[in-house]
């Protein structure tokens, strides 16, 4: 492997880890759908990070529509997030459970991407039936990767940062802020989740 390929692989693999993080601490979120919105804001923000690391065009449509057409299937996302609904034994169960399959799923959309942009393809070239099969077995080994990263206590206490998001999204949609205004209060508040 070639140092340039070696450096895009680093950082795109330091890319998925940041946004697996990101997306516990989203599925954290003890409010019914915002948490899997939330999470899909994250993947879309993955994807286009990893196009950078490979210097691939990229467009938010596009990644928008792969990565629902390749995730969008996981039912057990939503069934945790339903859950969320029932009070206190709900929030608690569903929770512990969304916090993992968050993670998983976006291990899964990363590793997909990641191994499409290995091969020198770019977002065109990748085979949605084919992603899906693979974000299939790579959710499996997602859902072990986010286990040890919850042991070791990653994506802890950082939901807040996620309702703060909310907050700033729904404060750019009224148009309060600009797009430059929230996306630099975006980078600022997920810097802080490490």
């Amino acid at each position: 492997m070639s140092e340039e390929k070696k450096n895009h692989s680093k950082l795109a693999n330091q890319v998925i880890n940041q946004h697996v993080i990101w997306s516990m601490a989203a599925g954290a979120v003890p409010v019914p759908i915002l948490d899997i919105a939330a999470v899909t804001m994250i993947q879309i923000d993955m994807v286009k990070q990893l196009c950078a690391a490979y210097d691939l065009p990229y467009t938010e449509s596009q990644g928008k529509s792969i990565v629902t057409s390749i995730a969008g299937s996981t039912i057990a996302r939503i069934a945790a997030s339903a859950v969320k609904g029932i009070p206190v034994i709900g929030s608690a169960l569903g929770g512990v459970s969304m916090v993992i399959l968050s993670g998983a799923s976006t291990y899964g959309i990363g590793k997909v991407f990641l191994n499409y942009f290995e091969m020198g393809k770019g977002l065109g070239d990748i085979d949605i039936e084919e992603g899906k099969k693979q974000y299939e077995e790579e959710f499996k080994k997602g859902k072990d990767y986010a286990m040890t990263l919850e042991k070791e206590g990653k994506g802890k206490g950082q939901a807040e940062v996620f309702k703060k998001l909310d907050k700033l999204k729904k404060l750019k949609d009224a148009g309060v802020l600009t797009d430059e205004e929230f996306n630099a209060k975006k980078e600022e508040l997920l810097s802080k989740v490490n």
